[in-house]
């Protein structure tokens, strides 16, 4: 049966052909985590800190561990991910700042402790709290919006909450004929009443006809922000009402993103505005845990602080559904939306809504940005490497060089697009640099006459790879994936 809790969230939203196989890598018990650096300074710059000082009721030094421990989790989770693969059962960071990584085996615990989080069994990994999810998105034209706000996995239950409003018999029977696994489901009392935040001034404004929104954060020849805020086509003039560009893709309900592309005279630069005088510098895109610490730019609120609270939230507008959404206990207002998000220096999102205000506290969603940069093939700016034209040469030695770029999720073959042929046995080799920060991998593939094989592999955590291969004659070719984090990277490899 359901179990139903009280909560005291109050939400609102804030709108203004050749078959690959791929061989399963055996998976070494990865090194203990060293101890979290030093804050980056940009990261823990006086505003920053004031602002999580504010809003985390922490003082300066406290402020920069934080910023230092939230960074070191968030890349064990993307390792701890890849390794634990169907065991994983999400991570999160307590109010104390101790970073747990839930499993379904207690076999795997002795791999969670030696990364330097604390392993907690479980029973229901994270694939299967997803696909709890999956048949409730399925069942959404179903649930009232004034009466089932949204639903979210939560990693610190490991269960999925259901929102409820007004009493939970309307989220129960959602629940029930939605056919999603009710032991598995939680009905949580809420004060949420999402709507959409056309008209508020946002982070960085720009307006498009009667309306403004907040830019998110910059890509390659323009920036991402709110799907509701407009659709492709709409022109938008920036915060000193100049003509700045155009909505190139925009998704809304179901997402919430879009991204606009800008004319000769705007430069997207890796900033986002603190609303103290100055820049937080983007530096990346990799994905804060559950329980770390964010911030948010927005045009009507300026700079605010909080904790990410649960990942891949549905929120039920009144105008449709939308999934995919981080929650947090972030405040926001009308006028905010499509601003940026930051976790330290890695961007994470722009504002969807959420609930309450800046005065008494709320609720407020973000779409994750490594999303919107895989949907539309976008590339962010930022400040180490990611966007930057000039791709990362760190590999020499090579008798053949080349390069691009990815977005978070994507992957290309090389070289070209296509393969190379060896006409002699040898070793291949081949070195892939990547940006600072990110997670790219490297994979050799070998036909064998009906499929593509993979042959050698590079799949740590970090952004570099090598690979060495001993084969036969044959057709050969690499694919270069971008796990986590985007931007422009360089392959080097020899053949015999």
């Amino acid at each position: 049966m359901n179990r139903f809790l009280a909560g005291l969230a109050a939400a609102t939203l804030l709108p203004a052909g050749i078959t690959v196989a791929v061989a399963a890598p055996a998976m070494a018990a990865p090194a203990p985590a060293p101890a979290p650096a030093s804050a980056p300074a940009e990261a823990a710059s006086p505003e920053m800190l004031a602002a999580m000082q504010r809003d985390l009721g922490l003082t300066a030094d406290q402020a920069k561990v934080r910023i230092a421990k939230d960074d070191a989790a968030s890349r064990t989770e993307l390792r701890l991910r890849k390794s634990l693969g169907g065991a994983f059962g999400g991570a999160y960071v307590t109010r104390t700042g101790t970073f747990v990584v839930n499993v379904t085996s207690a076999a795997r615990v002795a791999e969670v402790t030696a990364a330097g989080a604390t392993a907690k069994v479980v029973s229901r990994s994270s694939a299967a709290l997803d696909a709890v999810k999956a048949r409730l998105d399925a069942a959404a034209a179903s649930a009232p919006a004034s009466r089932v706000p949204g639903w979210y996995v939560d990693v610190t239950t490991n269960r999925v909450v259901v929102l409820a409003k007004g009493g939970t018999a309307a989220a129960a029977r959602f629940v029930a004929a939605s056919g999603a696994d009710a032991a598995a489901v939680a009905v949580v009392a809420s004060l949420e009443t999402p709507r959409l935040l056309y008209d508020v001034r946002g982070g960085d404004a720009y307006y498009m006809g009667g309306g403004r929104c907040s830019v998110g954060l910059s890509v390659n020849g323009g920036f991402v922000t709110a799907g509701h805020c407009g659709t492709p086509g709409t022109s938008t003039q920036g915060f000193n009402q100049v003509a700045q560009g155009t909505f190139q893709g925009s998704s809304f309900p179901g997402n919430d993103y879009a991204w606009v592309s800008v004319n000769s005279n705007w430069t997207p630069q890796p900033w986002v505005n603190n609303y103290s005088g100055g820049n937080v510098t983007v530096a990346g895109s990799t994905e804060a845990a559950v329980g770390a610490a964010i911030c948010r730019s927005g045009s009507t609120t300026g700079w605010h602080c909080g904790t990410i609270s649960a990942k891949n939230q549905t929120v039920n507008y009144s105008q449709g559904s939308v999934s995919g959404l981080t929650r947090t206990n972030v405040c926001a207002e009308p006028g905010d939306s499509g601003g940026g998000w930051m976790s330290g220096q890695q961007g994470q999102g722009v504002t969807s809504g959420g609930s309450g205000n800046c005065s008494s506290g709320g609720t407020t969603y973000y779409q994750p940005v490594n999303e919107i940069l895989s949907v539309y093939g976008l590339t962010l700016r930022t400040s180490g490497g990611g966007g930057d034209p000039n791709p990362p040469t760190g590999c020499t030695g090579y008798e053949f060089t080349v390069s691009g770029s990815l977005s978070s999720g994507g992957s290309v073959y090389q070289p070209n697009g296509s393969y190379y042929y060896s006409s002699l046995s040898g070793t291949h080799r081949a070195c892939l640099d990547g940006p600072t920060g990110t997670d790219y991998d490297l994979y050799l593939q070998k036909y064998s006459g009906s499929t593509w094989v993979t042959v050698a592999q590079g799949i740590t955590a970090a952004a570099d790879e090598t690979v060495s291969y001993n084969g036969t004659a044959g057709y050969y070719r690499y694919r270069v994936h971008a796990y986590s984090g985007s931007g422009s990277y360089s392959l080097g490899y020899s053949n015999p």
